[in-house]
């Protein structure tokens, strides 16, 4: 269960930074601007996503800083995500420490009680985002990718288990164990990177056209990042 969110994005961009290399793409990406939101089904929405090759080099977990307190009310982006997606809303005390309250974890279809058993998962992960795209990111734009409360898709409380499982893989090599919530997964997973231009390579783009195969070719809602 995912609850919208009533605060929004961490900062607004200045400009569009031009993609990785493409080297093959199922369909060329029309022209978009940062605050533009499209709506596609979620098989266009993939196909729309430029096809390009991977590369870490140069990547560093410290490039994305978080998380933060953008609003300045005391709780950070860990806090905010918990907040929201509570099933049982936890007490908070000083300094914004939550205690209490009872989340679900989707990944691994479970129901987790007090914060200490959760992550908060960058849905796609900071190193993919890096090989995908941000590692021509300016640092503030790089923030804002790993603080984004502006799409609930893009951060998500689950398990400590289920996240550190996924680590930084994308779709090719790990989907949530629990398969009822693959379909969503993948969308999701879409959305987020067409949110933020990020790219694809090709097997990541057959990974999740495959489990598109055996989904419903739902309509997917994106406000633009950059």
């Amino acid at each position: 269960m995912r609850f919208a969110r009533t605060f929004s994005a961490v900062a607004a961009f200045a400009a569009v930074l031009l993609p990785a290399t493409v080297h093959a793409a199922p369909t060329s990406a029309p022209h978009r601007d940062p605050g533009q939101s499209i709506t596609l089904p979620v098989r266009e929405a993939l196909a729309q996503i430029p096809v390009a090759d991977e590369d870490r080099t140069g990547y560093e977990r410290s490039a994305f800083k978080h998380w933060v307190d953008a609003n300045r009310d005391g709780c950070n982006t860990r806090a905010e995500v918990l907040k929201a997606e509570a099933l049982t809303a936890p007490e908070q005390g000083p300094r914004c420490a939550l205690a209490g309250g009872q989340w679900y974890s989707p990944y691994d279809d479970r129901y987790i009680q007090g914060p200490t058993g959760l992550d908060i998962d960058h849905l796609v992960p900071l190193a993919e985002a890096w090989d995908s795209g941000a590692s021509t990111w300016s640092a503030a734009e790089r923030e804002a990718y790993a603080n984004d409360l502006g799409d609930d898709r893009a951060l998500i409380a689950v398990s400590a288990a289920s996240n550190r499982s996924k680590a930084d893989q994308d779709p090719t090599t790990w989907m949530p164990p629990a398969a009822g919530y693959r379909c969503q997964y993948a969308t999701d997973w879409i959305a987020d990177k067409l949110r933020w231009s990020l790219t694809v390579d090709e097997a990541e783009a057959a990974a999740l056209a495959d489990v598109l195969n055996s989904c419903s070719n739902v309509p997917v809602s994106v406000t633009l990042a950059r």
